[in-house]
């Protein structure tokens, strides 16, 4: 009885040895490509501000004036002045829609006539 109990003692440790085993090399997988991502991560930010900072070099007013004193010819482009911009007042929204009368009703009017009318 004894040796059976060694015998299952030594196989559940064996057992419990490849299960840890396993998990190492699982665990070293994901740490890994947790690394891969964080560089991963780090190379997009460095291309996100050297894009930024592209976006600021074209966006820059001086700039932008020239090209639009460049082509206004082509495109017609005049600067923003206040006077330019219209007040809420201004805007024109579209009407709701007349419903089709569907069920029409007959109305009798003062002198005995009937009429024909909807509500």
């Amino acid at each position: 009885m004894r040796g059976l109990l060694f015998v299952m003692t030594a196989l559940a440790v064996m057992g419990l040895a490849f299960w840890a085993y396993q998990e190492n090399y699982k665990t070293q997988s994901a740490i890994a490509e947790v690394r891969d991502l964080h560089r991963a991560i780090g190379a997009a930010h460095e291309r996100l501000s050297v894009l930024n900072a592209e976006w600021a070099y074209l966006n820059r007013p001086d700039r932008l004036s020239d090209l639009a004193d460049l082509n206004y010819d082509r495109l017609g482009l005049l600067p923003l002045m206040p006077d330019t911009f219209g007040t809420v007042g201004q805007i024109t929204y579209p009407q709701a829609p007349l419903l089709p009368i569907t069920d029409p009703i007959t109305l009798s009017s003062d002198n005995g006539t009937a009429a024909e009318g909807g509500l």
